[in-house]
C-alpha cells in the first residue's frame, strides 16, 4: 500500500445549493475531488472521509440525524475506504484519524473538501504539524463569503487567503490539473 492518504473533510450535503449552508464553488470543488480520489484509488493510496457531525440537535449545520450530514453522492465512501465522525474543524481533535494513519504508515497527505478557512486550514495545518507531508489540492476546495465587522469578504479572497497561508508555512497547495499530471 502506498504510504499516501488522501483526507476528504465534510464533503457533505449540507453545503450544496439544496442545504443549508450552500458554499461557492462546491459543486466544481466537488467534481474535482472525485477525481482526486480516483486517481489515488489507483494508486492504492488510503482514502479517508470525514464527516462533521454537530454535537448539537439543534445545529444549523450537520445536525444528527439530518441529511446534510450524508455525504454528497458524488464522492460517497467504498468498501475499503475509512470514515471518521468529527465533531470540530480540525479532523484530528478527538477522532481516530491519527490512528488510522499511523496503523496504515501513511507519511504523507492530500487535503480536500470543505470549508477552506474552517475545516480545511484546521486540518491542514494540524497534519503538518503532526510531520505528515502535506499538499492541498485547493480547487478540489470550497468555502463561502465571510463576514467581518462590516466587511463582506468574498468566497474567492477567503479561500485565496488561507491557500496562500497554507502555502507559505505548511505545504504544498496545487491544482487537481497539477495534482493528476
Amino acid at each position: 500500500m502506498s504510504k499516501r492518504a488522501v483526507i476528504i473533510v465534510d464533503l457533505q450535503k449540507d453545503y450544496l445549493a439544496t442545504g443549508n449552508f450552500a458554499l461557492t464553488g462546491i459543486d466544481a470543488a466537488t467534481a474535482n475531488a472525485a477525481r482526486v480520489v480516483e486517481a489515488a484509488r489507483g494508486k492504492g493510496d488510503r482514502i479517508v472521509h470525514v464527516h462533521h457531525v454537530a454535537k448539537d440537535a439543534d445545529s444549523p449545520l450537520f445536525a444528527p440525524g439530518t441529511d446534510g450530514i450524508n455525504p454528497i453522492p458524488a464522492i460517497k465512501p467504498q468498501d475499503g475506504d475509512t470514515v471518521i465522525v468529527k465533531n470540530y474543524p480540525n479532523s484530528f481533535r478527538e477522532t481516530t484519524l491519527q490512528q488510522a494513519l499511523q496503523a496504515d504508515g501513511i507519511e504523507e497527505v492530500v487535503v480536500v473538501g470543505a470549508m477552506s478557512d474552517v475545516c480545511i486550514d484546521a486540518t491542514a495545518r494540524a497534519a503538518a504539524d503532526l510531520g505528515y507531508g502535506l499538499t492541498v489540492v485547493h480547487d478540489a476546495c470550497a468555502t463561502r463569503d465571510k463576514a467581518f465587522g462590516d466587511s463582506v469578504v468574498p468566497a474567492a479572497q477567503v479561500h485565496a487567503t488561507i491557500m496562500s497561508a497554507l502555502e507559505f508555512g505548511y505545504g504544498k497547495v496545487t491544482t487537481t490539473a497539477d495534482f493528476l499530471a
